[in-house]
């Protein structure tokens, strides 16, 4: 995924997957480098849902919110996993974040392209 995602740090919490912890991203969206700072807000194991939350960056300064929530569904040998956006603009000047879900999709398709190659 090295394509948009130039850099993750694990910047607060005990680990890269507990509830609170906080990571610093750097990537590429829309062709510009970009940076934010996102919270794993909920993790609901019974079903296979995680909730993360932008807490600052480049996007929080047109968005008042701004949650990812991955869904993990078992789908025959393998799994189907869905992602959603749920983002509250801050006016309704602000363009909707099609270079936000671009970039998303292109990541997920980069991981499951890297998954699919182990």
């Amino acid at each position: 995924a090295n394509q948009v995602v130039r850099d993750v740090k694990l910047v607060e919490g005990s680990g890269w997957d507990s509830e609170g912890s906080v990571r610093q991203w750097y990537f590429v969206a829309g062709g510009k480098l970009e940076t934010c700072k996102e919270m794993m807000d909920k993790v609901d194991d019974k079903d296979r849902t995680i909730v993360y939350k932008l807490v600052e960056g480049e996007i929080m300064k047109a968005f008042k919110s701004w949650n990812s929530i991955l869904n993990v569904m078992p789908m025959g040998e393998g799994s189907l996993v869905k992602w959603t956006m749920e983002f509250e603009k801050q006016n309704d000047d602000v363009p909707d974040p099609v270079k936000y879900g671009e970039f998303l999709t292109t990541w997920a398709k980069n991981v499951d392209t890297y998954l699919l190659n182990v």
